[in-house]
């Protein structure tokens, strides 16, 4: 019963209708509801990727793993979900949309896939918490591909960034980031 009063309050607070070249995904998770925006329009290949796994219902019963904390603020930094490089489960990778290309950029809110070498990523994502302008792309590098935004749901974004790690990790980059209690996205959908 909470869980669909606090679905409501949600969608009452997101805006009624997506903009144009927009279109909204509602994450239904273990914590409470997060509704995204995918820009379609100024990244095209990215965002159809992402859709993609949502119409296959590929993201349902997978869950938020990493927690990337600033070690300067621990209060920015970036969430990890998705497949968690399931490839049993996955999508053939995607042509990489630098944010070069796409003008979006690693801002409060964003959403971005995550991928190892430029043309890697299919089924696992990160949402920023605070400003990661390091992710974007620049001379020389690459960054990552932002696709959307947090339209709803930015404080249980930053309470899942919050949730306790393990202190090992896969590699020294990830260590200190495995989410303990990880948060279950329960369905993904796209909005009307």
């Amino acid at each position: 019963m909470l869980r669909a009063l606090l679905l409501l309050l949600a969608l009452l607070a997101a805006p009624a209708q997506a903009a144009p070249g927009e279109v909204r995904v509602l994450l239904k998770t273990s914590l409470g509801p997060i509704v995204l925006a995918l820009e379609t329009k100024r990244a095209p290949v990215t965002a159809a990727n992402f859709l993609k796994y949502v119409d296959a219902k590929r993201f349902d019963g997978r869950r938020f793993y990493r927690a990337a904390r600033s070690r300067k603020n621990p209060q920015v930094g970036l969430v990890q979900a998705g497949l968690d490089h399931d490839i049993a489960k996955s999508f053939f990778p995607i042509k990489h949309e630098p944010t070069s290309k796409t003008g979006l950029r690693h801002v409060d809110g964003a959403i971005s896939m995550a991928r190892n070498d430029p043309g890697t990523a299919m089924g696992d994502f990160f949402i920023c918490v605070g400003d990661n302008a390091y992710l974007d792309a620049r001379p020389n590098y690459p960054g990552y591909a932002v696709f959307g935004r947090v339209v709803s749901g930015m404080p249980l974004v930053r309470r899942i960034l919050a949730l306790k790690t393990y202190p090992g990790g896969f590699s020294q980059t990830t260590k200190g980031q495995t989410i303990i209690a990880q948060p279950v996205i329960l369905s993904a959908r796209r909005l009307p």
